[in-house]
């Protein structure tokens, strides 16, 4: 007879509840094989020996006859990191097997879930056997099977499988996504972190495109992992057509290498490598690119009409301790025009090369770099000598010996942790130096300017600043001020044609300066119109006038935009080489804005007046800096902004700056971007006025538009369009078509470029990118000029 004991459970119970019962069943039932595994030790083997079993169920099944337990009803087992749940578990004590049954799912330590309505597994949850299940990973990809079999704990073999990547967990399981490679076979090997697939196919909407014998490719776990990487194509006039074939090393868990080898139908093969290193302290990078041209003369009158062309960059950052690091980033070329030509590290006008050690705490601030550049623009052959009589005319057409080598910059920052007379103390240094071979000059209607002097220019500035806020009982708010900056100028070898140079070797000049700003800002609150902050403010700096005006290098300051944005700073100029000088006092209103269910506005206007002194912006540098900038008159221009954003998708900005006499426009830019259903837009439109003295004799205007239509759930058309208003030109168009979720994306666009000088023929490019996740990205472009 079969003798067969029932109980039914109520709630969760420990293993040592099943083993409690086992105790007290028959001496016959229990004397059949007293060395027969127990639920536990099944469980336990190769496992955590202190790993505690939870069982929950609706009742517990036990046939001594043939020595089975089954769990019934609702079962939930968790053990050492599995948790299974199905209709029915049973366990074979003689052969050390659990079998589950009906609405089987099985979630691993890694996160991986196992769903299949039937399960075989060995004692240790390593090995066994479905038919009919799906795998879904925490790499949200995808695995299905009519049947599978995991040996060892780490290889599963897929019988006509599937393998794809799903978004969203709702996702139909037997809906054909939207690709998947499909199988006669998948072998997933969980040591080597590879999946092999014999007889496959690659498939788009159930329809295949491509028929695989075999292939592999690292699982989704895989950062890093030796082999063929997706290759990319390439087109170009010069260059011809070619396929970029990259083989990656992973050489240890802490250093790799890239090998590219892309074949020129037009040039030979160009060959790129990267080294990458990852140390105890930081890590390192070396790239290199050359090759030997096979038709130099395709690139005739440019310098990439030469044989042997290459590239070389590495890149370095180490920690000294947790406030200092230095690093580098050292670039060199073998002409100008390579980068550009073979799209190699991006498409910049110049290569920087610089080495730095920086440190920081919450209080300091250190760093040291030098700099060098490489340009990797043509000279012009039309450069001419000033007193050739042009309205415009560069001097000079070497451009690369007009860059500067710098050597070094130093900048430091200090704030004193205590108050210093209730208020905030700081200090900064700054020392530059550098060396130019040949002054970079132009001359405008005869006048010549000068970006940078040749010689060696070094300079040393420091600056002392103390403020300190008090706020009186009815809200008004002052902060009173003061700075001093001192600066030591050692010049060498300065360029004699530039007249207004001092000859002295050694300058030193100094600016003191005190100040108070005020601020009294009015709060209106309304239940129906929301809250609204007006700010009046008045700042009036003293100080004496600015020392030495263009009788020294402008290096550092060469830049200066007047708006909203520096309206309130005590020195307008971007850096060291100019000082603000004279008594000047910057005066506006700001408003801020929410309003209950229409959004919020940010807006201010204002504008300076010169009080006493020379004024700094309308004395003449090397650069003319400041001239044309709408500070050179007494009473400057009037600066503003506003910004409005609805809380519903759609945002408006402006900032403008407005003549002091007739309020014509002499700068602005206004934008616009928002989403609204299926559409996303941005519009800007720019309006920049002549700057004769730096020899821009013509306003500027420009509008830039871009948009993206998403046509169906995930697909959008998208454009750009960047255009001339003053010549009637478009400068840049792009128009493309994309499809994007979260385990494929594709995208082909088709741009123009006519931002090049005129006379140049027009750069159009065609991009198609298409990417497959875990599986990696490829991409098409081709270049020709018309």
């Amino acid at each position: 007879m079969t003798s067969r004991y029932k109980l039914a459970l109520r709630a969760s119970i420990s293993v040592f509840a099943v083993l409690a019962v086992l105790a007290s069943a028959p001496d016959h039932a229990r004397a059949q094989d007293s060395d027969a595994p127990t639920l536990e030790n099944v469980l336990s083997r190769n496992a955590d020996p202190n790993a505690q079993m939870l069982l929950e169920a609706t009742e517990l099944e036990y046939n001594f006859d043939k020595d089975v337990v089954s769990a019934v009803g609702n079962v939930q087992i968790y053990y050492n990191g599995n948790a299974l749940e199905a209709d029915r578990v049973t366990l074979d004590r003689k052969n050390a097997k659990l079998f589950a049954l009906g609405n089987v799912r099985l979630t691993e330590p890694s996160g991986n879930v196992i769903v299949t309505d039937s399960l075989e597994l060995s004692d240790d949850f390593r090995d066994g056997f479905a038919r009919q299940l799906r795998i879904e990973t925490v790499q949200r990809t995808r695995f299905t099977a009519e049947s599978a079999e995991r040996v060892d704990g780490e290889t599963t073999t897929f019988n006509n499988g599937i393998y794809t990547v799903y978004t969203k967990p709702t996702n139909p399981p037997d809906k054909p996504p939207l690709w998947r490679i499909k199988a006669t076979k998948i072998v997933h090997k969980e040591k080597e972190r590879t999946i092999y697939y014999e007889g496959a196919k690659l498939e788009f909407w159930g329809v295949p495109i491509a028929y695989l014998p075999f292939m592999s490719h690292p699982d989704p776990t895989v950062r890093r992992k030796s082999g063929f990487l997706t290759p990319t194509t390439v087109y170009d006039d010069k260059i011809g057509v070619g396929v970029s074939i990259p083989y990656h090393w992973v050489l240890g868990p802490d250093r790799d290498l890239t090998f590219t080898a892309t074949p020129l139908s037009k040039q030979g093969v160009l060959l790129e490598s990267e080294w990458r290193h990852q140390l105890e302290t930081g890590k390192y990078s070396i790239k290199l690119a050359g090759l030997h041209q096979q038709n130099p003369e395709n690139f005739s009158g440019s310098s990439g009409d030469i044989q042997w062309r290459g590239f070389v960059n590495t890149t370095g950052e180490f920690k000294l301790n947790s406030r200092w690091k230095w690093g580098w980033d050292l670039s060199r070329v073998s002409d100008r025009a390579f980068v550009k030509d073979y799209k190699v590290d991006g498409d910049s006008d110049s290569l920087t090369s610089t080495i730095y050690l920086t440190g920081q705490s919450e209080r300091n601030y250190f760093d040291i770099r030098a700099y060098s550049f490489q340009v990797t623009q043509e000279d012009d052959p039309d450069a001419t000598d000033p007193n050739a009589g042009a309205p415009f005319s560069p001097v000079g057409s070497n451009l690369q010996s007009k860059q500067p080598i710098v050597h070094p910059v130093v900048d430091y920052n200090y704030i004193w942790a205590d108050p210093v007379v209730g208020g905030e103390l700081s200090f900064a240094g700054n020392l530059t130096s550098l060396t130019r071979d040949e002054t970079d000059a132009f001359a405008y209607n005869g006048i010549r300017r000068f970006r940078g002097v040749e010689g060696t220019f070094t300079r040393t500035s420091l600056k002392s600043q103390w403020r300190r806020t008090l706020i009186d009982p009815i809200g008004q708010m002052f902060t009173p001020f003061a700075y001093v900056k001192a600066d030591l100028y050692f010049l060498q070898s300065a360029d004699k044609n530039v007249s207004t140079l001092t000859d002295d070797a050694f300058v030193a000049r100094a600016m003191p300066a005190v100040g108070i700003d005020y601020r009294y800002p009015f709060l209106i609150s309304s239940s129906s119109f929301g809250r609204h902050v007006i700010e009046p403010i008045a700042q009036v700096i003293v100080r004496p006038s600015e020392q030495r005006i263009g009788e020294l290098p402008n290096d550092d300051a060469q830049s200066l935009v007047f708006d909203d944005t520096n309206l309130f700073q005590w020195d307008k100029f971007s850096g060291y080489d100019r000082n603000e000088g004279g008594t000047r006092a910057n005066v506006g209103f700001q408003y801020n804005g929410q309003f209950r269910g229409f959004g919020s506005v940010n807006a201010m206007i204002g504008r300076s007046f010169h009080l006493a002194g020379t004024n700094s912006y309308a004395e003449s540098d090397v650069l003319a800096t400041g001239t044309n900038s709408g500070l050179e008159s007494g009473d400057s221009d009037y600066v503003s902004r506003v910004y409005f954003d609805t809380n519903l998708g759609m945002r408006f900005g402006a900032r403008a700056r407005f003549d002091n006499h007739d309020f014509a426009v002499r700068r602005a830019e206004v934008q616009a971007s928002g989403t609204s259903g299926p559409v996303t837009a941005t519009l800007a439109y720019a309006f920049l006025g002549a700057k004769p003295a730096q020899g821009i004799d013509s306003d500027r205007e420009e509008i830039l538009g871009a948009g993206s239509l998403r046509v169906l759930t995930n697909w959008r058309l998208f454009g750009s369009v960047r255009y001339d208003l003053r010549n009637s030109t478009t400068v840049r168009d792009v128009v493309g078509l994309g499809y994007d979720d979260e385990g494929f994306s594709a995208s082909l666009a088709y741009a123009e470029d006519r931002s090049r000088n005129d006379g140049n023929p027009v750069d159009k490019t065609i991009y198609l990118r298409i990417g497959l996740r875990t599986l990696g990205d490829t991409q098409v472009s081709t270049s020709a000029d018309r």
